[in-house]
């Protein structure tokens, strides 16, 4: 059951311009502290000495705490209030930032990753969860497209503004890109405590916190086994793995025996549910692998700057916003299959274009016109994802929805992250070896600085300058190792999003019963 509201009347809220904006620039500042460090880890490698498989888990860190947290924030922000959690989590975001802007070692980055990961759980589903309890009907739906396209514009503006802070010649430069969403988090602040209501629609129902905890334990240790696994099977891949299949069983006899469970079945079997849920993690996973290795691409095999590497992504910003405008249209008008169909489609081929030709020497075209696909497609699939995960489940239960919505992001980021960085990490160090081999000149400088030149493209950077005789013959075998490393990961996108398409062409219902589905929700 729900408490009474009166601001839930009409279409929208009281004050609705201040409302969309106090949750969109929420969106905003997850989605700049998720996606900011991408452009900055070759600098980050360089300052801390740090090996590529521990820079996955620099980016990935911030995706494991958000989402490993989101289902359980989600149903605390439904018990004890919305506005209260998400206030909650924005201060807490202020000081995670601050942590990461001043870690001495590599290992307290990623502390302050993970927990700037936590934060970010009790902002991100909250916003969607109050939008859909807020707006109704078609202004729902201009409001989720809104919604929509800034998050994705945010991942864009995000590795710019640290292009920007990286112009800068100090070895610590990358420290302030960690701060540049503090303004925007005390905007939140004030916004929300003038305009959100106090009460959104919550549920007096209590919290299941046993499969709360018992999620959070689930999901960071399977994202923490895919990290550790670039560096081999070692006690740690097998504990984690081990850990998160007992986990994943417990949750699963746990939720299914609490009287208000996280993920209660009757959601999950919905298939509106479920194939927007499975589609959406590898829509926003592949979405976020592809940007992971994209901006080390760029400015390790290219040779761009940060700025550059940065702005080389801007058409996906454009094509996302640009796209989420007609997809809401679309939705409205013939429902979400052929949305989600067409922008799986340019998914796919966003995935075949890096595969296929981001190579050594290539020039701007292909980069741009794999953006462009790629922000075409996750513009047009996101809105309607987001759409039939909200429309899926009852007002009561909109925690679980935005939390389904949020996990399909960052659950998606954090698992095609960690696959691509982890096949990114292995075929970089496994390729080294027979690219030297390849250059006999440097025979003495693989047997010496082996370990070095294996940790990742920075260490070949390092080694060069050592040994200016074997420059070119060094950074040529880096290079090259990073292109076939990046092929692997490339290659997991594109058999993800094949995946996708199969299952949405063979199990999301047409328009007539997608609406009949959602009624049926809705009378509930």
């Amino acid at each position: 059951s729900t408490s009474p509201d009166p601001q839930l009347a009409g279409d929208q809220p009281p004050r609705a311009r201040l409302v969309l904006v106090a949750l969109i620039l929420g969106a905003i500042v997850t989605n700049m502290n998720l996606a900011i460090v991408n452009v900055t880890l070759p600098t980050i490698s360089a300052s801390l000495d740090t090996p590529q498989s521990s820079l996955n888990l620099i980016a990935t860190g911030f995706l494991l705490g958000l989402a490993a947290s989101v289902l359980y924030t989600g149903a605390i922000a439904d018990r004890y209030g919305r506005r209260k959690v998400y206030m909650v989590g924005t201060s807490l975001s202020i000081v995670t930032a601050i942590l990461a802007a001043i870690a001495p070692t590599t290992e307290t980055l990623i502390g302050a990753r993970i927990l700037g990961g936590f934060a970010a759980g009790a902002m991100y589903p909250v916003t969607l969860s109050m939008l859909s309890a807020l707006f109704k009907r078609d202004k729902r739906t201009g409001a989720t497209a809104l919604w929509s396209g800034a998050s994705n514009g945010a991942t864009i503006l995000a590795p710019i503004l640290g292009g920007i802070c990286l112009l800068s010649s100090n070895a610590n430069a990358w420290r302030w890109v960690f701060l540049v969403t503090i303004p925007l988090a005390l905007a939140v602040l004030v916004l929300s405590w003038i305009a959100l209501p106090a009460k959104c629609g919550e549920t007096i129902s209590p919290v299941d916190h046993r499969s709360g905890v018992i999620s959070v334990i689930a999901v960071g240790s399977l994202v923490l086994a895919i990290n550790l696994v670039a560096d081999g099977i070692s006690t740690a891949v097998i504990v984690s793995a081990v850990v998160t299949l007992i986990a994943a069983a417990a949750f699963i006899v746990s939720d299914r025996r609490a009287k208000n469970p996280l993920l209660p079945f009757s959601v999950v079997k919905v298939r509106t549910f479920w194939v927007a849920f499975v589609t959406g993690v590898i829509i926003f996973g592949g979405l976020m692998g592809a940007l992971f290795i994209g901006q080390q691409f760029t400015q390790n095999v290219l040779g761009y700057e940060p700025l550059g590497a940065a702005l080389a992504v801007l058409p996906f910003g454009v094509m996302s916003i640009l796209a989420s405008f007609p997809a809401g249209k679309l939705i409205t008008k013939r429902g979400s299959r052929p949305a989600l169909l067409l922008g799986l489609s340019l998914v796919l081929g966003g995935f075949v274009v890096m595969l296929l030709t981001w190579k050594q020497n290539v020039s701007y075209a292909p980069i741009g016109l794999g953006y462009v696909l790629l922000g075409a497609g996750v513009g047009i699939a996101a809105p309607a994802t987001a759409r039939d995960l909200m429309a899926s489940v009852t007002a009561s239960k909109g925690g679980v929805g935005s939390a389904a919505t949020d996990l399909t992001r960052d659950f998606g980021g954090a698992l095609f992250q960690s696959m691509m960085g982890a096949v990114l990490a292995a075929g970089y160090a496994a390729s080294f070896d027979s690219q030297l081999a390849a250059k006999p000149a440097t025979d003495q400088i693989a047997k010496t600085a082996n370990e070095t030149l294996t940790r990742s493209y920075s260490g070949a950077v390092e080694i060069a300058a050592t040994y200016p005789q074997y420059k070119t013959a060094v950074l040529d075998a880096g290079q090259q190792a990073f292109v076939k490393g990046s092929q692997l990961g490339f290659a997991v996108g594109v058999a993800g999003a094949l995946l996708a398409i199969a299952i949405t062409w063979f199990f999301f219902p047409r328009r007539a019963a997608e609406l009949a589905t959602y009624a049926e929700v809705a009378g509930q």
